[in-house]
């Protein structure tokens, strides 16, 4: 490596913690704070939109979205985010982190407004906008994380490099906190605007056709924090790293970091040098260096997001047995969402936003390594204490304790794999291929988030067909999915000694990047 590109290079990993580290936390967090809230709020409002559009006359249960239906709402999304991971992630290294990171913001601002809007009235036409414009917008939450990610590990100094990346995903919990105060707050103007009776009181009359804007509000907001971050990100410089290492223009570089951060960098005339090494994605040599810290990444990003997105098919289940939501046809439409939203941001106030901040602190102290590895440890020993004695805990003198243990296991998840999965892959991968393989393993979590939210969802059906669910075959049962969830946990951890610790280390040193021009 170029003399003049290490003096750059050891600037920034030497540079003291500055204001602009926290403003370029602030302008990349906007982002997850955006992706949480558009990917989490459409929870809020399924059961409004099954109320809305699939009302059956004379039936005594309040509408509900059907099996495909419901599938399709809540996980095109995922699909779109997936899609959006790989494709941005090629991109932020062939065009460069800053030229994409401006495009996955526009389409998140663009699909946003345009997932509140509709085509038509009937149920078909509704749910059809809905999953295209949502489709497009997971593709836009896609591109923020390989591009997030990998301009803050770029940015940092190797001593708080874990803190600021992890401070950048942990903007998720605000998002999520977001939508359910957000939610609440709508649904409680709503209902004392327009009272309405509970379902079994007056079945129509109980969803007053107001309601329809509810859930079309709740989806837009999403639209207002990343557009209110759209200027700044547009004023970023590209990062010196991508500039210097890829782009091999270490001149711009030097000047672009001199801009924005307070380090000194020795202006030396820069002499024509012969270009490192290097090798793509598919060679030998990548398979050599990277494979295996690759199906590290790719492997524990699937096997959590498994775990976590099916955890939130028992929240429901949860909230109504320890009263936290009454029965359905106790409420009306818009007293629903409420009761649901305040249920959610209990759970996200006392579990996950904490446990996304103890990484934050700690990642830098006692490494991503062992975060990750006691996160999973953790997850599978709560997930088995709920799942053998399942019984046990359904009594309703137990439920109490069943909801500590399941906060526990979100907890143990932010405190643990979903923090670290994200941090790590932005660091332990060449420059030239760094947002490509961070999107690349983010891709392979949203894989695992479908099999997840999906999978589990026909999986955790009683094994009585007669007892399942409305249009859904018979299952192996809650206890039984659990179990499974506790194996995926245990895995996640074997997988996680294929990744290497970062922590304390230049990005070049863990990539070995300073070694290329001599192998």
């Amino acid at each position: 490596m170029a003399k003049e590109q290490l003096q750059v290079l050891d600037a920034l990993d030497s540079a003291k913690t500055q204001w602009y580290h926290f403003t370029a936390i602030v302008i990349a967090g906007m982002g997850f704070f955006t992706d949480a809230y558009d990917l989490f709020c459409i929870s809020l409002v399924t059961k409004l939109l099954g109320r809305i559009y699939y009302h059956v006359e004379g039936s005594a249960k309040p509408g509900s979205l059907p099996p495909n239906v419901s599938a399709a709402v809540n996980g095109v999304a995922l699909c779109g985010t997936l899609a959006g991971q790989v494709f941005f992630g090629w991109l932020g290294d062939k065009l460069g982190r800053k030229k994409v990171y401006g495009m996955t913001l526009m389409l998140m601002v663009i699909c946003s407004v345009a997932s509140g809007l509709s085509f038509g009235h009937t149920p078909k036409s509704v749910v059809s906008t809905l999953c295209f414009f949502r489709f497009w917008l997971g593709f836009g939450i896609g591109g923020d994380y390989p591009l997030s990610a990998t301009i803050m590990s770029e940015y940092a100094n190797k001593k708080t490099r874990g803190a600021f990346v992890a401070a950048v995903f942990a903007m998720q919990g605000f998002g999520i906190l977001a939508g359910g105060l957000f939610a609440m707050l709508m649904s409680a103007i709503f209902e004392a605007k327009f009272k309405a009776p509970a379902y079994e009181v007056d079945p129509t009359g109980s969803t007053v056709p107001q309601a329809d804007y509810l859930w079309r509000i709740i989806l837009m907001v999403g639209a207002l924090p990343a557009a209110l971050t759209y200027y700044s990100r547009s004023k970023m410089p590209e990062t010196a790293r991508y500039t210097a290492l890829v782009a091999n223009n270490v001149k711009q570089a030097t000047s672009d970091m001199s801009k924005v951060l307070q380090v000194d960098i020795e202006a030396e005339p820069v002499k024509p040098q012969e270009p490192a090494k290097s090798f793509g994605l598919f060679s030998k040599d990548f398979m050599r260096r990277h494979g295996l810290h690759l199906l590290g990444t790719t492997s524990t990003w699937f096997l959590l997001d498994i775990a976590f997105y099916s955890q939130n098919l028992f929240q429901k289940d949860i909230f109504s047995a320890i009263g936290w939501i009454p029965s359905a046809k106790t409420m009306n439409a818009v007293s629903e969402v409420y009761r649901i939203a305040r249920a959610q941001t209990l759970i996200a106030l006392c579990s996950t936003v904490p446990g996304y901040w103890f990484t934050v602190a700690l990642i830098d102290k006692i490494g991503r390594f062992a975060i990750q590895l006691m996160g999973f440890f953790f997850m599978t020993v709560f997930m088995f204490a709920l799942a053998f004695p399942y019984n046990y805990w359904t009594h309703k003198d137990h439920l109490i304790g069943f909801v500590v243990l399941y906060s526990l296991t979100f907890f143990f998840a932010n405190f643990g794999p979903n923090a670290t999965t994200f941090v790590v892959p932005a660091e332990i991968f060449p420059a030239r291929l760094r947002s490509t393989c961070h999107g690349i393993s983010a891709a392979a979590g949203k894989l695992g988030a479908m099999v997840g939210a999906f999978g589990f969802l026909y999986l955790a059906q009683p094994q009585d067909k007669t007892k399942a669910e409305a249009g859904f075959p018979a299952g192996i049962g809650v206890k039984n999915s659990l179990i499974v969830l506790g194996v995926v946990n245990f895995l996640g951890m074997l997988f996680t000694f294929f990744v290497p610790e970062s922590k304390g280390k230049s990005l070049e040193e863990i990539s070995g990047e300073t070694n290329e021009e001599r192998n």
